[in-house]
């Protein structure tokens, strides 16, 4: 996953102020720094990481996405990548990363949408290495898998906080079910609900509890988001075969509540979402929120053949200008 955003970019005003040259034209600044070994190929390596051009545009943040990122360090795979960068830090270090765009772009990676500037610059803390060393495969992975389960529970501990804090700063008055699914119904509809095997005809829109759009079925809303726009996708609402475990279980439960005509927020605790594993930028124990609307009911045609299996959200990042 770190890979993926070798193609974005990030940094923040170093307070000792001095950048030094490394190989391919990287610059670094290390201005906290414990003295810890220097990371290693073959290490774990948890952090935070902010992505920026030098526009001053953040593409990326783990601050925002509510967890560290992890990734096992490599040898550099070019002159001046972000493993050279890596390998100049430790455990407890704070630094800024400078890495010249053109450099970046001319080895394959695809230019982010929007995108200007001359410097893909990253801030980063080290949160955690984990020495692979002359420790034997079983026993490093070991190391790792706890550490990884230890951050996890951390994070389900926080879970109903963070959906307590949401429902309070969205002003909401929910309604919560037997499976800690919360709702508010915003545009009561008209006629009965529907029923398990049913077709609901649905807009939405999917955001994390820090507000960012992930992803949604609403062109306007996917420009108003500054979402990064597929030409290919046809933005129009998605029909959902509900009651049937095609889609996460927390719109299985509450697309039932809803009849024709109605709009609702599903707040939907990781549990009832993806769970302890994420998707995309959607981590570990992650509550989330959708804003639904239902366009219509069909019932099923038992001579009609099965429907394809619906697109589910995508967890597009949003991009800011």
């Amino acid at each position: 996953m770190f890979l993926a955003l070798a193609s974005l970019g990030l940094g923040l005003a170093s307070c000792n102020g001095g950048f030094k040259k490394a190989d391919g034209g990287l610059l670094y600044d290390i201005y906290t720094t414990k003295g810890n070994p220097t990371i290693q190929p073959g290490d774990f390596v948890s952090l935070n990481l902010i992505v920026k051009t030098d526009g001053d545009s953040v593409l990326f943040s783990s601050y925002e996405a509510g967890r560290q990122m992890q990734m096992a360090a490599q040898k550099p795979q070019t002159k001046g990548d972000i493993f050279t960068g890596l390998a100049k830090l430790a455990e407890g270090d704070s630094a800024a990363i400078k890495i010249p765009a053109d450099s970046m772009f001319k080895k394959g990676q695809q230019k982010p949408p929007g995108f200007k500037g001359n410097w893909i610059i990253y801030t980063l803390k080290i949160e955690k290495v984990i020495a692979k060393g002359n420790l034997t495969d079983q026993v490093f992975q070991g190391r790792v898998a706890d550490f990884i389960k230890s951050q996890g529970l951390v994070l389900k501990q926080q879970e109903p906080a963070k959906i307590k804090a949401y429902i309070a700063h969205q002003k909401l008055t929910v309604t919560q079910t037997a499976d800690t699914l919360y709702y508010q119904i915003t545009q009561q509809g008209t006629g009965p609900k529907p029923v398990v095997g049913d077709t609901v005809v649905v807009n939405y829109t999917g955001r994390l509890l820090n507000g960012k759009v992930f992803d949604t079925s609403v062109k306007d809303t996917a420009t108003k988001e500054k979402m990064q726009v597929d030409p290919m996708r046809q933005y129009k609402p998605i029909h959902i075969p509900v009651g049937e475990k095609r889609v996460i279980a927390g719109w299985d439960e509450g697309l039932l509540l809803l009849n024709k005509g109605s709009k609702a927020t599903l707040v939907v605790p990781s549990s009832l979402a993806y769970g302890e594993r994420g998707v995309s930028i959607i981590g570990p124990f992650t509550p989330i929120a959708f804003d639904v609307e239902i366009i219509d009911i069909i019932k099923p045609n038992p001579n009609a053949p099965k429907p394809q299996m619906p697109m589910m959200p995508q967890a597009q990042a949003p991009v800011k200008k």
